[in-house]
């Protein structure tokens, strides 16, 4: 009688797996079932590598992104954070070397304060608050005013020397009109007593020295200083110029002659107002 197919089939794959089985089993006794297992794991290594390839070459800078997201967010702030300090610290050296620079002009100005012509003369330290400055005008504002003893024509002294006077008057400030001012008129003397008038020109030009006698003798580099005439509008003896540049003019009564200020009309911080007003 013929055995029904079913029963083959299922006899067929028993033996296949006994000699499998068995192909195994030799080939581990011999050592050969490592080199198979080896190749297999080879096989599926070349099989799925391209594809993990793929997925990280996809997946990578999906992951890069938002690392550098979170990075650059960070980067950023450490980046503000760096820059405020900076900042910080460049604000601190400027607010230094302003102290250094209004520490510097106080000390000239006191070395200023001691000359004999004004050491004994009542004086008021004051701030500079503002310059105004135009083609012809020169003139600056003082913190200073009527209720700290400061009159009309009072003298004013900086770091140097001479810088101007007194011309507007309020209760806590006043406007100081520089040597410099077109309108700025002041008498003076330089040599063996010789009296001129110093007359300013406008900002950023050479005060001018009006009449010297051609016979007078004037050199570059002279002292020149306030006159000390009898009812002169200025105490005698405050060092205003020096001269830069003398020209005599043939057939002319007087000499052309040209002064700088000794104090920086440019750079005032604090002024001292002699008052010399209220006490003469």
């Amino acid at each position: 009688m013929a055995r029904p197919r079913r029963s083959r089939r299922t006899l067929a794959t028993l033996v296949l797996l006994l000699l499998l089985s068995v192909t195994i089993i030799t080939l581990d006794e011999t050592g050969r079932a490592h080199f198979l297992t080896s190749g297999m794991r080879s096989l599926a290594n070349d099989i799925y590598s391209p594809l993990r390839r793929g997925v990280n070459d996809v997946l990578d800078p999906v992951g890069r992104f938002f690392a550098g997201a979170i990075y650059y967010g960070s980067l950023e702030r450490e980046n503000q954070k760096l820059q405020n300090q900076i900042l910080a610290i460049e604000g601190q050296r400027s607010a230094v070397a302003a102290g250094q620079r209004q520490l510097i002009e106080l000390e000239r100005l006191q070395a200023t304060d001691r000359l004999p012509s004004i050491v004994s003369l009542p004086a008021v330290v004051a701030e500079v608050t503002a310059q105004n400055v135009s083609n012809f005008a020169a003139t600056v504002n003082i913190d200073k005013g009527g209720d700290q003893g400061v009159r009309l024509g009072d003298p004013v002294v900086g770091p140097g020397g001479l810088v101007g006077e007194v011309v507007t008057v309020h209760h806590g400030n006043a406007t100081v009109r520089l040597l410099t001012d077109g309108k700025s008129e002041i008498g003076v003397s330089f040599g063996h007593q010789q009296q001129a008038t110093l007359e300013g020109a406008g900002p950023s030009r050479s005060l001018q020295i009006q009449y010297v006698p051609s016979t007078a003798t004037v050199s570059r580099g002279e002292l020149i200083e306030t006159s000390g005439l009898q009812g002169a509008a200025l105490p005698p003896g405050i060092p205003v110029a020096r001269v830069t540049s003398v020209h005599s003019v043939v057939g002319a009564a007087d000499k052309q002659v040209w002064a700088k200020p000794l104090a920086d009309l440019n750079a005032l911080s604090y002024v001292e107002v002699i008052l010399w007003s209220g006490s003469s």
